[in-house]
């Protein structure tokens, strides 16, 4: 009879081991490719983001550098335009004298230029202060 030579046992063990092995790494060299795959895109991704955020820094810079230039100006355009305020007596110093003016009959622009006061203030207090207008006459 003949006798038929079957591998040992430790034979398919390192087999199995060889074919485990060669297994992993290929598992492993699939997911490692994956894996940059995903990472190159994602810096793509956040390339592209940080581009168009820069661009939208940029229009906020000239908007910003515009929007301060156009202060400057309405600054400067205040400066020229309200002189006689810095001139004029300050506080209630300037009400009191607008007040003594409005009595003895002053018209409301002397109490814009003497004391310093806005149009509509100086009605006021030509209205308050200031002598009596004459009543008018509801004719029947």
């Amino acid at each position: 009879m003949a006798v038929m030579n079957l591998p040992n046992i430790e034979f398919f063990l390192i087999l199995g081991r060889a074919v485990f092995l060669v297994f992993s790494f290929a598992v492993a060299a699939v997911t490692f490719t994956a894996w940059r795959r995903s990472a190159r895109e994602q810096a793509e991704t956040v390339l592209a983001q940080n581009r168009a955020i820069s661009e939208q820094l940029a229009a906020l810079a000239a908007r910003l550098n515009a929007a301060d230039q156009h202060l400057a100006h309405l600054a400067e355009r205040l400066e020229h335009t309200q002189p006689r305020a810095a001139n004029a007596p300050a506080g209630q110093q300037g009400y009191q004298i607008a007040i003594r003016l409005a009595r003895s009959g002053a018209a409301v622009d002397e109490l814009i230029a003497g004391c310093g006061l806005t149009k509509a203030e100086a009605e006021l207090v030509k209205r308050l202060h200031g002598p009596p207008l004459p009543e008018l006459r509801q004719v029947s």
